[in-house]
């Protein structure tokens, strides 16, 4: 499947960095195919229809407070320009639902995603329900509990994972399967040569050879990482906060 990424921004330049790595090989092989838009093009013009030399993508905000918020109609023309039928709106946002690996995996399915990159107080939340009253499904999506600048670091960390759930993106597949987050849990702690390193050893387990014994230690493992870092993650019967 080939997927269509599109990039509404302020600021282009910043997605160079779709060119490097795997998923700028992944962009060669036609594998993800990936558009960014200035939505200050969308600008050109005024609501009554004049010019409007600056571009002006930002209005104050009714019922006053600091800050400025992004206008419903450029981002109307500009998304009715890039969203396809069948595409979905993806606007990051300190305020959205928690971007995890499960919603990374479903959205890997769709045909196209439209990232909507916000900026200063976001953006007119008329906008997001207007398409979604359209038929199409928006996703506002949070990294954590943190604030950025704008979108634009979101939506670069979400499409680097997204894409690389895709089939074929990952040389090698098993990759995906034995990481953090795959399965629930942390994943355990990985080690290469040299086996003694400024005094420390590689655990024993790992130079033994012994696959099932191996498979066992490193599955305590995840579960005492994500016991100590994440216990969130898991249930009441393994120690977790639920």
């Amino acid at each position: 499947m080939r997927m269509r990424i599109d990039v509404v921004t302020i600021f282009p330049e910043f997605f160079g960095v779709l060119d490097v790595s795997l998923l700028g090989k992944a962009r060669q092989s036609e594998l993800v195919e990936t558009h960014v838009h200035d939505l200050r093009d969308y600008a050109a013009f005024k609501a009554d229809g004049s010019p409007d030399v600056h571009r002006t993508v930002d209005d104050a905000p009714f019922g006053g407070g600091a800050g400025m918020v992004m206008k419903p109609d450029v981002w109307g023309k500009a998304l009715d320009d890039v969203l396809k039928p069948t595409g979905v709106l993806v606007i990051p946002s300190p305020a959205g639902v928690p971007f995890t690996q499960a919603l990374a995996a479903e959205l890997s399915e769709a045909p196209q995603l439209v990232f909507a990159c916000g900026r200063y107080e976001g953006i007119d939340a008329r906008v997001a329900e207007h398409y979604a009253q359209d038929g199409y499904r928006v996703v506002e999506a949070s990294l954590g509990d943190y604030v950025l600048n704008g979108g634009e670091v979101a939506a670069v960390a979400m499409i680097e994972a997204i894409t690389r759930l895709i089939p074929g993106f990952m040389g090698n597949a098993q990759s995906i399967v034995e990481e953090s987050h795959a399965d629930g849990l942390l994943e355990y702690p990985s080690y290469t040569r040299p086996a003694s390193w400024r005094g420390l050893d590689v655990p024993d387990i790992l130079l033994s050879g012994h696959h099932a014994r191996i498979a066992e230690w490193r599955h305590a493992q995840q579960l005492e990482r994500t016991r100590e870092r994440r216990p969130d993650l898991l249930p009441p019967a393994e120690g977790g906060a639920w």
